[in-house]
């Protein structure tokens, strides 16, 4: 079996949940600020850069960080490009932790138009697949923000999600769809009904044999898409934090059946660069723990 087979198969048959490290440019800055770094650790971009992959490294080698409770991890470019322990990020994941490798592909938002915000144009998508799949990723990441109940935003929205989605599974990998609705959303339950119409209109139109994955931001209603979770077109259907509190996150995801987390923020809250070894891997084997539990409802 290949190994991308391998990933699919555990994707399939496993639990546990997928670990989303991938601050970009934009929020990297907050990312180290939260992990106890100002910006005094840092004098330009490039050292910045070098600390938050510093940062990532440390928690894919830390002993709580691997494939019995993690299905993923999501990377931004840059940290593909880099090595942990002197091997490429994506060989480091799958052969030596069996965490499988998933690549952050989007290039940032476009402005707000119609309540919501488009993904800005990728031009170099075809070239950046074409490195990921050499690279051993198996599957690719992109956002969109949904911030009104806007029908027409959201059907563009959902529209450019699938049309990148072709593209990406055109080039042998499996995109996570994102529209995230944003927690702040002033009628976010009808966004949400909005965006599980849109959504299941394009899996419908979805070949047979082709596959997506959906990020969504966990419902008011619970199991909202539950339908999703039985769909032949899904292999997974994932939550993210979207601001909540790792807690808060955790009881709303535990009411989803089978929803597991695809957590940033909240995975890696409570971790410092000034913790020692002993006190960071055992923050985050309490955060993995409590975020596996409550992705096996």
């Amino acid at each position: 079996m290949s190994n991308f087979e391998q990933q699919k198969e555990k994707f399939r048959t496993q639990t546990g949940f997928i670990a989303a490290l991938d601050q970009s440019g934009g929020s990297t800055p907050k990312a180290l600020k939260l992990y106890g770094l100002t910006e005094s650790a840092w004098s330009n971009e490039s050292e910045m850069y070098d600390l938050v992959h510093a940062m990532r490294a440390r928690i894919i080698t830390s002993p709580a960080f691997n494939g019995d409770r993690i299905l993923a991890a999501i990377l931004f470019e840059m940290t593909m490009d880099r090595e942990v322990e002197g091997r490429p990020t994506a060989d480091y994941l799958w052969h030596v932790k069996k965490v499988v490798p998933i690549l952050k592909v989007d290039k940032g938002l476009a402005d707000e138009a119609n309540g919501v915000q488009l993904m800005k144009p990728m031009p170099e998508l075809d070239a950046l697949l074409a490195r990921a799949k050499a690279k051993g990723i198996f599957g690719t990441k992109m956002r969109s923000v949904i911030k009104q109940a806007n029908k027409d935003g959201i059907q563009a929205v959902v529209d450019q999600q699938f049309e990148v989605a072709r593209q990406i599974i055109n080039a042998g990998l499996v995109p996570i769809i994102e529209p995230e609705v944003d927690i702040k959303c002033p009628d976010k339950a009808a966004a949400e009904n909005l965006l599980k119409t849109a959504l299941k209109a394009g899996l419908d139109k979805l070949p047979e044999g082709q596959l997506v994955m959906l990020k969504l931001t966990i419902p008011d209603q619970d199991d909202l898409y539950a339908d999703f979770v039985k769909h032949p077109r899904v292999l997974k259907v994932v939550a993210l934090s979207g601001g909540y509190s790792r807690d808060e996150a955790n009881k709303r995801l535990a009411r989803q059946h089978g929803m597991v987390a695809s957590f940033s923020r909240a995975l890696t809250e409570g971790l410092t660069a000034q913790q020692s070894d002993a006190e960071f891997n055992a923050a985050l084997d309490a955060a993995i723990e409590s975020i596996c539990q409550a992705s096996k409802t």
